[in-house]
């Protein structure tokens, strides 16, 4: 099974940069988006052979998920089970007959940290949201998460210590989901490869000198993790200023 999850920036203004082309090229099982920007009925994709799932946001041309799955799920859900946390349309959960895809696109703490202590609360209970999917089926999650994990996970670690993103608060956060029992699947692969980043900002000429961030990943349940056979960052896909990353597992 082939999976991509890919921060489009803006679905609309990506279709317009190659994303169908990329999409019907790539001929993934299941692709995710995180971004999105749309309302209902802002944008309608013919994607012959999905079925297509998406979580708005309340707020206009903002956050926004999506799911395009070649297999009918057996159950979708929309956000966690938390009010709070669901008028922006980050999370997307498909039950298939042997585990779990969820969708997210995490919430960024943003300028001067001032939405740190939002994401805090935000990721221990989107923790929660997995574990208990975990418990009754393995688990396979992919998105923006928000966070570059180690130093080798950015180009220039020591000046982002108090960024958003790489604080060691998200860090430690991020440590923690991967020690109850889950797997980041690129550095099961590759755990000492440097220079492989998934967003760039759009300031500074930053992705022509490859001065970027690791932050969209596919994390799975630890059990499944001999079912890996890839893991891959698409860093020569353009279209938006994160680039897809893959999953290739048999499951």
């Amino acid at each position: 099974m082939k999976l991509i999850s890919w921060n489009v920036n803006g679905l609309r203004a990506c279709v317009q940069k190659g994303f169908l082309e990329y999409f019907n090229e790539a001929d993934a099982d299941i692709f995710c988006l995180q971004e999105t920007k749309l309302q209902e009925g802002q944008l309608n994709l013919e994607l012959k052979g999905y079925n297509q799932y998406w979580n708005y946001a309340e707020r206009k041309g903002y956050s926004g998920t999506a799911v395009f799955s070649k297999t009918k799920p057996l159950d979708v859900t929309y956000g966690i089970d938390k009010d709070e946390h669901n008028k922006e349309g980050r999370v997307i959960t498909l039950e298939f007959e042997n585990f779990y895809l969820v969708n997210v696109y995490t919430p960024n703490s943003q300028n001067e940290l001032a939405r740190l202590d939002y994401r805090m609360t935000w990721e221990d209970e989107f923790r929660a949201h997995i574990k208990a999917l975990d418990s009754r089926k393995p688990v396979i999650l992919c998105g923006d998460l928000n966070v570059a994990h180690k130093e080798i996970d950015l180009k220039n670690p020591r000046t982002n210590v108090k960024n958003a993103g790489f604080t060691p608060e998200e860090r430690g956060k991020f440590t923690e989901l991967l020690g109850s029992g889950f797997v980041d699947t690129f550095r099961h692969f590759y755990p000492e490869m440097e220079g492989m980043y998934s967003w760039w900002s759009y300031r500074f000429n930053a992705r022509a000198n490859n001065a970027g961030w690791r932050i969209d990943y596919f994390v799975i349940s630890e059990r499944i993790k001999n079912r890996l056979k890839d893991a891959e960052i698409h860093c020569e896909v353009l279209g938006s200023d994160h680039c897809p990353v893959t999953l290739e597992i048999d499951i």
